[in-house]
């Protein structure tokens, strides 16, 4: 049982874990300042869980521009696509949530906040113009702060595919 509750994530030096942190706030408050500027929503709560991926482990497949971009595009067009033809009833969003992990899956573009877009398009029942604003639009500016950001921090990101 011990094994449910062992850490696996290598230990994290506190300076890298507070970098992590301020990613995280620069991040959610340039997209939040954006949104005043803009006059069109641009937060929503997955992004929270994309910072988390971008800006503490960098380095993991799922944290990826094309990740986290794609993943967020393809999980909210599935939950809106679906939305159109079902009842707003839990099986449906259900159906909604598998479905999204399974495109992503298929399409290798898997980033596990995504997975929550659709809860967030049954809950909200937005026209498909959230596509754009803020999915879209926020997710792109998420990737763009955290590449910035990883380069003054001196952490490579995203990451360059070797040759073979």
């Amino acid at each position: 049982m011990r094994h449910f509750f062992s850490r696996h994530q290598p230990p994290v030096h506190v300076g890298r874990g507070l970098i992590a942190g301020i990613g995280g706030l620069v991040a959610i408050a340039a997209v939040g300042a954006l949104t005043h500027f803009v006059g069109h929503p641009l937060l929503m709560a997955p992004f929270g869980a994309s910072c988390v991926l971008i800006f503490s482990v960098a380095s993991s497949p799922l944290s990826q521009p094309a990740n986290v971009v794609g993943g967020h595009v393809i999980a909210t067009l599935v939950g809106l696509i679906l939305r159109t033809v079902f009842p707003n009833e839990w099986w449906a969003v259900a159906i909604a949530v598998g479905a999204a992990i399974a495109l992503m899956a298929a399409l290798r573009l898997t980033h596990p906040p995504a997975g929550a877009n659709p809860l967030v398009v049954f809950s909200a029942d937005p026209g498909f113009e959230f596509l754009l604003f803020p999915v879209l639009t926020g997710s792109l500016i998420l990737v763009a702060i955290g590449a910035l950001f990883h380069r003054f921090a001196r952490v490579e990101y995203p990451l360059v595919r070797k040759p073979a």
